[in-house]
């Protein structure tokens, strides 16, 4: 007989019931209310993104946020900068959720984008940012790991709490970086978080896989397909849950 076990077996996110992902609970937990490492997150992607799109300005941007889930903020700091936006995500009530937001996104929603606005490429905006986010963003339900011929499609990218948290596989963890980032176009700016070490999570009472992963291996992960790529902790004093040991910020360019 084999050594190991069932048990010993990843837990492949094909395997995983997406489609019971509760929403609801998830945002009343995380996103209430910016936590004070969400509020670092938004501090490091927004100055990567104004400082590069005040370099580089004129030309139409396509922004992607893959995995989007129930988190707006993402989508919301590519909003200055694109003239379209698609929100990615596998899970129907994720999408559901995503849907209902777009006539008019949910008011816990503008205390993220005050934490933009503290960057003048954001306080400079000159359009509602609700109305904006009604006209340019466009909701797909898919699986990041099925590129379908796209890539390259998009100029700017954003990946928050999706390849470690998807299943305990290292494979498809690496493999759900390498397709974020061949969603990109070369030089196309992009920003991701990640949960360091987690051991997992709970969401409405069910328990979701992730794939413990350090720093070093993040960095690593991302590095083949980046240039200028910084991975940054934060949040370490500021835990939103048990099961991990700190975030990751990272941030670059689609190499060529």
């Amino acid at each position: 007989m084999p050594s190991g076990s069932l048990e010993d077996l990843p837990q492949l996110n094909a395997d995983v019931p997406w489609d019971e992902f509760n929403p609801a609970d998830y945002i009343s937990h995380n996103y209430r209310t910016v936590l004070p490492a969400d509020a670092e997150i938004i501090a490091i992607v927004r100055d990567h993104f104004s400082d590069h799109f005040r370099q580089s300005p004129g030309h139409p941007v396509r922004g992607i946020d893959v995995g989007a889930g129930a988190n707006l903020y993402p989508a919301l700091a590519m909003l200055p900068w694109c003239e379209e936006i698609t929100l990615l995500d596998r899970s129907k009530r994720n999408v559901g959720y995503l849907l209902d937001q777009l006539d008019s996104y949910d008011t816990n929603w503008d205390a993220f984008w005050q934490q933009l606005c503290r960057n003048t490429g954001y306080a400079a905006y000159p359009h509602d940012p609700r109305g904006r986010f009604k006209q340019i963003v466009r909701v797909e339900q898919g699986d990041l790991m099925d590129l379908a011929g796209r890539q390259g499609c998009w100029n700017l990218g954003t990946m928050f709490f999706v390849a470690e948290s998807l299943s305990t596989s290292r494979e498809e963890f690496q493999r759900a970086a390498d397709c974020f980032l061949d969603y990109l176009e070369p030089g196309a700016p992009f920003a991701a978080a990640f949960m360091e070490e987690s051991e997992g999570y709970e969401v409405g009472g069910r328990r979701f896989p992730a794939c413990k992963v350090r720093r070093e291996q993040i960095h690593s992960s991302l590095l083949d397909r980046a240039e200028g790529l910084r991975t940054i902790r934060v949040g370490e004093q500021d835990k939103v849950r048990e099961g991990y040991t700190s975030m990751i910020v990272a941030h670059g360019f689609r190499s060529a």
